[in-house]
Formats: C-alpha cells, sequence, structure tokens
C-alpha cells in the first residue's frame, strides 16, 4: 500500500550543523524540529511590523539585523529581542558572517531553549544553503510497495503484486552490475520538479527472498552493488501474462504513473515461462536513454513503413 506523508522533519542539532556548515553556540532543546521551507530576516519584525510572522521558520541574524539592533540602547534593545521569542516557538537562529551574538539573544535563547548556531558565510549564501537543504528535507514524500534499480544509469522502479518476483529480478540485476537502491519499501520525495527515490534508514541494504530469507545486499556483493538515492525516471509493472489481453507491441513508454504530481513513464511487463526479466529491463532502460536523446525505434520503423 502507497502512502503519503506530509513534510516535516526533526533534525539533531549536531547533523544539521554538520550538514550546513555550522558552528554550533547553544544546543538549547536539542532538536530541530522543521515544517516550513521558507527562513526569516526579522529586520520588519524588530521594526514593530509583526503581521505574517511565521515563527515555524528559521531565523537569520545578518549584518543589517545586527547593525540595526546596536542602534539602540541596550534596554531598548532587549525589549526588541524579547518580543521576537514571545511570538512563538523559533526552530532555531543563525548569525551569518561570524557575527559576535549580543548577550540578550543568548539570554532569552536560553529561557525558550531556542538553538543558536553562526556561520561564516555571507547571509545571502546561508539562506541559499538552507533553501535547498530545506527543500530537500521537507519535500513532499509518499512510499511506494516496489524495488528501485539504477540499471545503465536510469533509476527503474519496478512494481507489482506480492510474489510476482521482483526482489528476484532486482536480483538477477544486481549480479549482472547494476545497483540496489531499495527493496520492498521505497521512500520517494519530490524535490523541484524530479523524483528522488531512497530506502528508509531501517531496511537499507537489505533484501528479502522467498525460500531463502533476508539478506544484506552490501555485505554480500561489496558496496559497488548499492546507491543510497537515485531518480525515479521509469516504472515497470510486472504482472503475470493475462490470457487474451492485449499488450503493447510498438510504442513502448505510452502510459505513465503519477506520483506527488510527477507523470514518469510506465512500462506493463508480462511474466511468462522463459522470459528474461532482467534482460528486458536492461533493455528497457537502453531505450529510455535513446528516447531522452530524441530517438525512438518505432518511430523510425513506422516512417519506414510508410515511405514505402
Amino acid at each position: 500500500m502507497n502512502e503519503i506523508n506530509l513534510p516535516n522533519a526533526t533534525v539533531m542539532l549536531d547533523k544539521f550543523a554538520s550538514d550546513l556548515g555550522l558552528e554550533m553556540l547553544y544546543a538549547g532543546r536539542g532538536i530541530i524540529k522543521l515544517t516550513s521551507i521558507s527562513v526569516d530576516r526579522p529586520g520588519l519584525r524588530m521594526a514593530g511590523f509583526y503581521s505574517y510572522f511565521d515563527t515555524q521558520r528559521i531565523m537569520i541574524i545578518g549584518l543589517t539585523e545586527h547593525e540595526y539592533l546596536h542602534s539602540f540602547s541596550a534596554e531598548e534593545r532587549k525589549a526588541k529581542i524579547e518580543k521576537l521569542f514571545e511570538c512563538g516557538e523559533i526552530p532555531c537562529i543563525i548569525f551569518s558572517r561570524d557575527l559576535p551574538v549580543m548577550p540578550e539573544f543568548t539570554e532569552c535563547a536560553r529561557k525558550s531553549g531556542t538553538p543558536l548556531f553562526r556561520s561564516c558565510k555571507m547571509t545571502t549564501s546561508v539562506m541559499a544553503d538552507l533553501f535547498v537543504y530545506l527543500n530537500r528535507i521537507l519535500a513532499p514524500e509518499m512510499t511506494m510497495h516496489g524495488v528501485l534499480m539504477d540499471v545503465f544509469g536510469v533509476g527503474i522502479l519496478i512494481t507489482g503484486h506480492s510474489g510476482v518476483g521482483k526482489s528476484e529480478t532486482a536480483m538477477e540485476l544486481i549480479k549482472r552490475g547494476h545497483r540496489l537502491v531499495a527493496d520492498d519499501s521505497v521512500l520517494i520525495k519530490r524535490v523541484e520538479n524530479e523524483l528522488v527515490g531512497t530506502a528508509p534508514e531501517r531496511i537499507r541494504y537489505f533484501m528479502e527472498l522467498r525460500g531463502i530469507g533476508i539478506i544484506n545486499v552490501k555485505n554480500m556483493y561489496g558496496s559497488g552493488s548499492i546507491l543510497d538515492e537515485k531518480q525515479v525516471e521509469l516504472v515497470v509493472e510486472l504482472e503475470h501474462w493475462v490470457q487474451g489481453k492485449e499488450y503493447d507491441r510498438i510504442s513502448g513508454e505510452s502510459q505513465t504513473e503519477d506520483i506527488l504530481g510527477i507523470k514518469i513513464p510506465k512500462l506493463i511487463v508480462p511474466i511468462s515461462p522463459g522470459r528474461n526479466l532482467s534482460i528486458l529491463i536492461e533493455v528497457a532502460a537502453r531505450n529510455h536513454r535513446l528516447r531522452n536523446m530524441g530517438y525512438d525505434a518505432a518511430q523510425e520503423l513506422i516512417q519506414r513503413t510508410i515511405g514505402r
């Protein structure tokens, strides 16, 4: 069953600091709860305009805000900073340009448990890093039942009913030199206009083979047999051959599957004795790459036929 999750994330402070190259000044509540992809520079708030102030955004203090606060007396500055913290639980505050942290900020942060960080980068650079980071970590996501493989550089999501042979096909592909991203449960995120798939942390590198049990693909076949994430470019649905059903024999990739609002080319591959599914998926990957480069064998055949 496919499951869609609402964007939100809880990040540990050391991971957040490491991912963004930040210096941790105060740990506060110990975690950062992220629900918004936007960031806030509180210049207008400090000037007294608090309409549309979203305290769920990460707050950045740049040179402009720093110098503005320094233009006031210590008493006025403290009142303005306290007002910021009274509006809600801010995920964290980042000081750019290696700016010194005012004692008033440290005091209010300790009272509210708000984590404080500092970056040596310019404010615009910090905001750009956060934009990329937040768009990725808070991207809309869903979990799909299937196997995600990297075949000749093409991210192929193999789907089908339980027991149809998805994992066995993936194992044959691994033996042929291709790489596993996720087995059984595939976590897919929409990052901008791309779908990026990965495995849930608890089952990463593991695969279930009926009659054999659970195996660790990385330990068994080496680090070259796995990949942490891959863009989903093609869906291949395996199904048992249905007598009398018409299968596409010419156009290919005429169907699509909607995943998080993005339509992905889809192939339905019937299973019957004697069909080598791993080779068929390799051919599908190569053909998909040719189509992306503008070549369509079916169209060429049609043109040759018409030309006669």
